[in-house]
């Protein structure tokens, strides 16, 4: 009689192991920033008295994105990584590549941590009253 120990013996351990396909991230584009967020964040401070419940929305909302970007670096960083220590010797362009991609998320995540500080100090103010 055939146990499942006696199959999967015979089958070996490659059988028992996950395997999930290798995510190649290397053609999505970078996450920009919301324009229409920016936008309604620049009309939040041009304001002359805005409402808190919309700072604080527009906060919650740009903070959000923010996390986003900040994993979208953290995922370019890990394929800059996969990739160095792949060692293959076709790897100029697909580090270049990565390379343009961490500066795109670097520069709209500075530029959407710069507008979302202005903000959050209209928040800490109009709270003040």
């Amino acid at each position: 009689m055939r146990t499942w120990a006696s199959i999967a013996r015979k089958m070996g351990r490659a059988a028992h192991t996950e395997r999930r396909p290798r995510l190649d991230n290397r053609l999505m584009p970078v996450k920009q920033v919301d324009e229409l967020m920016l936008r309604q964040i620049e009309e939040l401070l041009r304001a002359d008295a805005p409402e808190i419940d919309a700072l604080e929305s527009t906060l919650t909302e740009g903070y959000a994105q923010a996390l986003a970007l900040e994993a979208e670096r953290w995922r370019l960083e890990r394929r800059l990584g996969e990739v160095a220590r792949e060692g293959r010797a076709d790897l100029g362009a697909e580090l270049s590549s990565i390379g343009r991609q961490l500066t795109v998320a670097d520069d709209e995540l500075s530029r959407l941590r710069g507008v979302l500080a202005t903000l959050h100090e209209r928040a800490r103010s109009v709270r003040r009253g």
